[in-house]
C-alpha cells in the first residue's frame, strides 16, 4: 500500500473547501426550507380563493335544491351571479400568470400553436379554415400555451355535379 503525501499548504487548501462546502450547504437547507415554506403558503392561499368559488357555487346550487321554482329575480341576477364567479376565478388564474388566448372569431387561419380544431362545419359564406366557434378557452402560463383554444372552423361546401 502507498501512502499519499501531501504539503501543509494541499492540506490548509482541502480544508478550506471542505469548510466552504458545508457553508455552502448549510446556506442551501436554510434556502430550501424558505422555499419550501414560501411554496406551502402560496399553495394555502389558492386553495382559500378556489373554496371562495366553492363556496360561491355551493349557495347558488343550495338555492336551486331548496327553490324548485326560482324567483324571476333570481333567474333575472343569474348570468351576473355566475359572471362574478367566473371573474373571482380569472383573477385568481391572473394573479398565477394564467391568463387566456384571446382569439378572434371570423379571423381566417387560426394560429395552431394557440388553437386546436375539434371540428369543421360546412360552410360557404366564409372562407376556407375560417373560426367559426370557440367551444373552450385556451390559457398562457406566462410565455407558454398551458391549454390550446378549442375551435370549429369552416370548410368549403363541396358541389356535387
Amino acid at each position: 500500500m502507498s501512502d499519499f503525501i501531501i504539503s501543509q499548504e494541499q492540506r490548509d487548501l482541502t480544508i478550506q473547501e471542505i469548510n466552504n462546502l458545508k457553508k455552502d450547504k448549510v446556506v442551501l437547507q436554510q434556502s430550501l426550507r424558505e422555499q419550501q415554506t414560501q411554496t406551502a403558503a402560496n399553495t394555502e392561499d389558492l386553495f382559500l380563493e378556489l373554496l371562495e368559488i366553492g363556496d360561491a357555487l355551493e349557495a347558488l346550487l343550495d338555492y336551486l335544491e331548496q327553490n324548485s321554482n326560482p324567483s324571476p329575480e333570481f333567474i333575472q341576477r343569474l348570468p351576473k351571479s355566475v359572471g362574478a364567479v367566473n371573474r373571482k376565478f380569472l383573477s385568481i388564474l391572473a394573479k398565477r400568470h394564467v391568463l387566456p388566448i384571446e382569439i378572434e372569431l371570423q379571423s381566417t387561419q387560426p394560429d395552431f400553436n394557440l388553437c386546436r380544431v375539434v371540428d369543421r362545419e360546412e360552410r360557404n359564406d366564409i372562407a376556407d379554415q375560417t373560426i367559426t366557434k370557440i367551444v373552450r378557452r385556451g390559457f398562457y402560463l406566462g410565455e407558454k400555451t398551458l391549454r390550446p383554444t378549442e375551435i370549429i372552423t369552416s370548410k368549403s361546401l363541396v358541389e356535387e355535379s
